[in-house]
């Protein structure tokens, strides 16, 4: 977990000893490498972090392309030695330790990847002079290089993600035996075509995906190392720690609130999930919550890390290049969703705490007056990036900035203060960090290049369409059917591949379909980002909620489930952005007041959808199966930002309500009184109170999934 920030002469909250998460090698494959194995990987990731920042102020001046391809040959090749093959001889690479033919991948990887700038057979000119013509040796490498690029891929992401790269390598393969008169079919490409498109063109291996890996992605892993240097992950868990102490939903708040703080430096659903269930499992277990709810929220808040401001996840830095706007306008796409998102889950935190009558737990803690002045500096680097983005500097130069203020900060704690190999160490830790995200951009080219080559994109929106049209003509209707469509293959996509992959396949195949059928590109964006990020809690395969499984000991399915309830009314929202021209007020899009009356009826529709799937009124009761059928419907009506359905909307909001209010005052039921208040700081600590718990553990595992 993030270390660091709290005060010099003990911690802020006392904590239990968590043990390291138990991942098994297909959710965990990546290897804890020691001695030179550690230091040869080290040393590259070094270079290439180093390399990352001088581009920002000097570009290399051969060009984008040129940078990309030493980019890609200096992060494919640690691939091999840092993460496991799978296979079960650990001579073919399936041990902790890199084997000979781990190394042999690695050194293949880096002669493939820097062939074309190598000074022989008229250098990096020469190569770009043989576009369309490549000849057979082009041609074995770029084969050579698509096999490595689907090797790293699975390695680190499992099988789905190649899988899906080699159907569209056989689509554009054998395209051309499909009936023309197939919408879907096309003249077909040969095998030199296609890898002339992957190796030798803007649009394959060294196309968004990557250039954005290489360009945006990497710099905000780089600040993200730096701030867990300089100890800004531990202060943001132990202000939330010390905020919410005295009501019995204080465990829940303090998780989620965590998770949000966290979640604007980590990117990572996964990660922000184990590093706030490190810290906050021994709270919420005190508070009376079953493991597997514990874990479902904690994933949940993790997974907003990737929606929240001002760092969001991979994918939103291609959102931005693909709808050509500043990654600013994106931060402001993603403001009113992420309140959104919250919201739904601080209200089925409320609601849960009612349900389960759990109880307040007193913590260890500073207060957070004394938090924040003492280590309240740690908030600079993030509003510094924001500030600087609104004076016009560029993204990639205002996160460098950021990283540099961040690293002074932390001189001003003689706990964090940086040494030069703690400051190596974070710098090629962040850069190590991009692997699996850098082999997924690379993969992804696959794709793209085939998507282009052969109007995918444009075949599947007018199939789409003309299916929704064959069951309807009204346009509404039609549009209606589409986002059904395009909702539930985005979350079908996401069950297989991580988010980066899954945004960058709707967004070829799904998006153009929506664009037709005039749709605002940045709500089909924000559209598709959403659905991508929905795989994070969707079992089988949320692995933010195997991660916190892992921290509070409880079953991974059930955890995944009570995951996607915390997270499901938020993830309806997005449906608003593409259904009606309001959706884009919720961009921050248009007009203030009209930003202002969606927000609100956008709010109104995520709390109905909270009651609908918490079964609670909150200062009512619990509601019956009227009341939620009806808080469901109203919360759906609300969200379609529509007069006469906000209208219809709120009524049965008022009937969910009445429904859920007369019982209760007929029966003469009295709200529920939380409990009396454990042990305050004068008893014992959380990491007392845990030391043989384990009794209590094992019933709160069989607790209510």
């Amino acid at each position: 977990m993030l270390d660091g920030g709290g005060p010099a002469t003990r911690p802020a909250v006392a904590r239990d000893p968590v043990p390291e998460p138990a991942f098994d090698d297909e959710e965990r494959p990546s290897r804890e490498l020691r001695g030179g194995p550690a230091r040869v990987v080290g040393g590259v990731a070094l270079a290439i972090s180093l390399l990352a920042l001088w581009q920002v102020f000097r570009p290399i001046a051969q060009g984008s392309q040129f940078y990309l391809i030493v980019f890609l040959a200096g992060v494919l090749p640690p691939v091999f030695v840092a993460y496991r093959s799978g296979a079960r001889l650990a001579v073919l690479g399936g041990g902790d330790r890199a084997a000979l033919a781990d190394w042999t991948l690695a050194v293949l990887a880096a002669v493939v990847c820097l062939y074309p700038v190598l000074p022989f057979r008229g250098g990096y000119d020469g190569f770009l002079d043989r576009q369309g013509l490549l000849d057979p040796v082009d041609v074995l490498l770029g084969a050579a290089l698509l096999l490595l690029v689907l090797e790293a891929a699975r390695r680190t992401t499992g099988w789905a993600l190649p899988l899906v790269c080699l159907l569209f390598l056989a689509y554009g393969y054998y395209g051309g035996l499909l009936p023309q008169d197939w919408s879907i079919a096309h003249l077909g490409l040969d095998f030199a075509q296609i890898v002339d498109a992957l190796y030798n063109s803007g649009s394959g291996f060294y196309g968004t995906p990557l250039d954005v890996a290489a360009t945006y992605i990497v710099l905000f892993t780089l600040y993200g190392a730096v701030l867990d240097l300089s100890g800004a992950g531990r202060f943001f868990v132990d202000l939330s720690v010390a905020a919410f102490r005295r009501s019995r939903s204080a465990a829940g708040r303090t998780a989620v609130t965590a998770g949000f703080l966290l979640g604007t430096v980590s990117g990572s659903g996964t990660a922000t999930a184990v590093s706030v269930g490190a810290v906050t499992w021994p709270i919420l277990r005190r508070a009376g919550y079953p493991a597997e709810r514990a874990g479902g929220m904690l994933a949940a808040a993790g997974v907003g890390a990737i929606l929240s401001p001002p760092t969001l996840g991979a994918a939103a830095f291609i959102v931005a290049e693909y709808t050509q706007v500043s990654y600013l306008t994106v931060l402001g796409w993603a403001m009113i969703p992420t309140i959104l998102y919250y919201l739904g889950i601080l209200l089925a935190v409320e609601i849960d705490a009612r349900k389960l009558g759990t109880r307040p737990v007193e913590v260890t803690a500073d207060s957070p007056g004394r938090l924040l002045a003492r280590f309240g500096y740690h908030f600079s680097s993030l509003i510094l990036i924001v500030v600087l983005l609104a004076a016009g500097v560029t993204a990639t130069r205002a996160v460098v900035f950021a990283t540099l203020a961040a690293f002074a900060l932390a001189f001003l704690d003689p706990r964090t203060r940086p040494t030069v190999r703690s400051t190596a160490a974070a710098l090629a830790a962040g850069t190590r960090g991009v692997l699996p995200v850098a082999a997924v951009c690379a993969a992804a080219g696959v794709i793209t290049a085939t998507t282009t080559k052969t109007g995918l994109g444009t075949k599947l929106a007018a199939w789409l369409i003309g299916n929704a049209q064959a069951i309807a003509d009204h346009p509404t209707v039609v549009l209606a059917l589409t986002v059904l469509a395009a909702a539930v293959a985005l979350s079908l996509l996401g069950l297989a591949v991580p988010v980066t992959a899954s945004f960058i396949i709707g967004w070829v195949i799904v998006g153009p379909a929506l664009l037709q059928l005039g749709v605002p590109a940045p709500a089909v964006a924000m559209f598709v980002f959403y659905y991508s990020v929905l795989s994070e809690v969707t079992p089988p395969t949320a692995l933010a909620a195997v991660g916190a499984a892992s921290i509070t000991g409880g079953r991974i399915v059930p955890t995944m489930w009570q995951a996607l309830r915390y997270a499901l009314p938020a993830f309806l929202a997005p449906i608003a952005f593409v259904l009606t021209p309001a959706g884009s007020y919720l961009l921050g899009r248009g007009p203030v007041l009209d930003v202002l009356w969606a927000t609100g009826a956008a709010l109104a529709g995520v709390a109905a959808l909270a009651v609908a799937t918490g079964g609670w009124v909150l200062g009512v009761g619990p509601a019956g199966p009227a009341a939620r059928v009806c808080a469901a419907l109203g919360g759906l009506l609300l969200l379609y930002l529509d007069p006469i359905g906000i209208a219809a909307g709120a009524a049965l909001v008022a009937a969910a309500v009445l429904f859920t209010l007369v019982p209760a005052r007929l029966s003469g039921r009295a709200p529920l009184e939380p409990p009396a208040a454990e042990p305050s700081v004068g008893g014992p600590s959380v990491a007392e109170s845990s030391a043989g718990s384990s009794g209590a553990e094992s019933s709160e595992r069989g607790g209510e999934a």
